[in-house]
């Protein structure tokens, strides 16, 4: 009798992994590109040929990382087209434009400094080492991979302490998220202000040096430095979790908070990047565990497609997707990527049918709606773009196994 009840178990294991599989493999593939750019070969998977048809950064990340369970070769071919775009310091744009210059009313809000600028000015959080580490292997062995985050370490670590700032709301790759409002107020990213901050920024080059010199916002953004230290830990550098607790960690509430210079008064939104140190394999389990009671909270974040981007009880929590006419992402629903770090925490601290549940949420929803750009915490709903690359993600979920996928193991 149990041989037969597992094996029906395997059949139905096969028929529910079968449509997620062929639904990221066909969105990945529908969405690869390849090119040539004054002699330089590209080919990248594009975020949403629909909407978002240039190579982004951490998109391309994510995407490697997915790529990986098809056509590993396509994981390298992806990052290596990162790499073919650095600057000779190993800088590496947000967004890459490897078919034409961003031109029109676009240029308004994208960093560029020119007009014929190949890509952009500005950072997303450092994920490069991290993937590679995932996909392809040991990144330390690629020297281009070493002097990239050296570049970023060198522009952005302002403290010494090996954190990294942001001088954008869009270099955390969360635009609009609601803890960004009390920190840019009328220039926050979808709001009309936010065009005269890019053109601020563009006069000073997008140096950070230069916007903390003219007392303008600097944060040491929460994810941005969770990306980075994964990067780090996959190069082999020393952590910087004991830095971020010290910095960014609020004892009483047991959660994380941005570090905002000049310092504001006004209370950040809770929101899911509160949670996301929960992914640095060596945070301390105790402050995990207090992480994770917020995460488990049917209050705030325990959706029946968990995690919302903010917390329920939050008055900026929306599933809406414009404000009067503009879009403003991260304010409610659930986007794949987040939820996939915060299920390695899960994994990690030993919660393993909350991960379950977790993963049962994002694999039956993406299987179902397809690969979008982001869901209804709630019902699964798709919304946003369609044939959402970094949803293929999704795979990740299936084998507990992979919560540590990029993480060196350290023998003594």
């Amino acid at each position: 009798m149990t041989g037969i009840w597992t094996s029906r178990c395997a059949v139905a294991k096969l028929r529910f992994v079968t449509p997620l599989e062929q639904r990221c493999r066909e969105t990945l593939e529908g969405s690869w590109i390849v090119g040539e750019r004054d002699g330089v070969p590209f080919s990248y998977t594009r975020p949403s040929p629909g909407r978002y048809r240039w190579q982004w950064y951490w998109d391309s990340c994510f995407a490697a990382i997915a790529w990986r369970h098809f056509d590993p070769a396509r994981s390298r071919a992806e990052l290596e087209t990162l790499l073919a775009a650095a600057r000779p310091d190993g800088f590496i744009g947000h967004t890459i434009f490897w078919e034409h210059p961003v031109s029109g009313p676009r240029r308004l809000f994208y960093n560029v400094i020119h007009h014929d600028d190949a890509m952009t000015a500005t950072i997303e959080p450092p994920a490069l080492a991290f993937a590679w580490r995932v996909a392809v292997g040991d990144p330390a062995l690629e020297p281009r991979i070493v002097a990239h985050h050296a570049a970023i370490s060198n522009e952005r670590d302002l403290e010494g302490d090996g954190l990294i700032g942001i001088l954008q709301p869009d270099e955390s790759g969360l635009d609009a998220s609601p803890q960004f409002d009390p920190i840019w107020r009328d220039r926050a990213q979808g709001l009309p202000g936010f065009v005269r901050l890019v053109q601020r920024n563009r006069e000073r080059e997008f140096r950070i040096d230069a916007v903390r010199a003219d007392g303008d916002p600097v944060v040491c953004e929460l994810l941005t430095n969770v990306i980075h230290g994964l990067s780090r830990l996959a190069l082999g550098l020393p952590s910087i979790t004991p830095a971020l607790i010290a910095r960014c960690y609020d004892e009483p509430s047991g959660l994380f908070l941005p570090a905002v210079e000049p310092a504001i008064e006004e209370r950040i939104p809770l929101t899911w990047t509160a949670l996301a140190p929960l992914a640095l394999p060596d945070l301390p389990e105790e402050i995990g565990h207090r992480l994770v009671g917020y995460l488990l909270d049917e209050r705030r974040f325990w959706t029946a497609v968990a995690p919302p981007s903010v917390s329920l009880d939050e008055p900026s929590f929306s599933l809406r997707e414009h404000f009067e006419g503009l879009r403003r992402y991260w304010r409610g629903p659930t986007w794949v990527n987040s939820a996939w770090l915060l299920w390695r925490g899960l994994v990690r601290l030993g919660y393993e049918q909350q991960a379950a549940t977790l993963a049962r949420g994002i694999t039956e929803t993406v299987a179902r709606e397809g690969l979008r750009e982001f869901y209804d915490p709630h019902d699964g709903r798709g919304m946003g773009a369609e044939g959402f690359a970094w949803s293929a993600l999704a795979l990740e979920l299936l084998d507990p196994s992979n919560a540590s996928a990029g993480v060196p193991i350290h023998r003594a």
